[in-house]
């Protein structure tokens, strides 16, 4: 197992966050949980207060959640599955108020999601984005129109055994190392 190393005092959902698969299936978020890492999500900064995202959340049972469980690629259905909360990030690509590019719209979901994701940490919540799903199919599945960037599928439940996971993800199955100080500043 990777052991993380931090030079610097920092938030402890910052220093525990990090993106398992293995997912508790027995364990449902409950109301008051998601409407709180959702909360968290629209306090986020952005550009002009513009706040271009826009998160489909479904639950398992739900129709929504088949949905982008199936536009999964398989790997990713594997262990998605075990999962209670999937969710589609989308962020508009044009501002509001003059329907002109907002070229800021994918970095301002993108902070979203962080305050999102640090939020379900500080509730015992596991989240782990994904890259790995068809745009079209959620496109198709959820009516978006080409104004909207489908950026991540994410899953969100509680921390499971993962012993449940195949040999390869069980190996894999560890907070990711992270590149130096140095290696992510400039100072010049």
């Amino acid at each position: 197992m990777s052991t993380r190393t931090f030079d610097y005092e920092i938030l402890k959902e910052v220093k525990d966050r990090w993106s398992p698969r293995a997912f508790d299936p027995e364990r449902y978020v409950s109301e008051e949980d998601l409407m709180g890492v959702m909360e968290a999500a629209r306090y986020a900064p952005s550009c002009f207060n513009e706040q271009p995202w826009r998160y489909i959340v479904a639950m398992k049972g739900e129709k929504a959640y088949s949905q982008i469980l199936d536009a999964l690629v398989g790997a990713n259905q594997e262990w998605a599955s075990q999962a209670p909360v999937l969710m589609i990030i989308t962020s508009k690509k044009q501002f509001v108020k003059n329907d002109k590019d907002n070229r800021w719209h994918l970095f301002d979901a993108g902070t979203s999601w962080g305050f999102l994701s640090l939020e379900a940490n500080r509730r015992g919540l596991q989240t782990h984005a994904m890259a790995g799903f068809s745009v079209d199919q959620i496109r198709e599945a959820f009516e978006l129109d080409e104004g909207i960037s489908i950026i991540a599928a994410v899953a969100m439940g509680y921390y499971g055994n993962k012993e449940n996971l195949n040999l390869d993800l069980q190996k894999k199955e560890a907070p990711g190392l992270r590149k130096s100080i140095k290696e992510i500043m400039d100072r010049p």
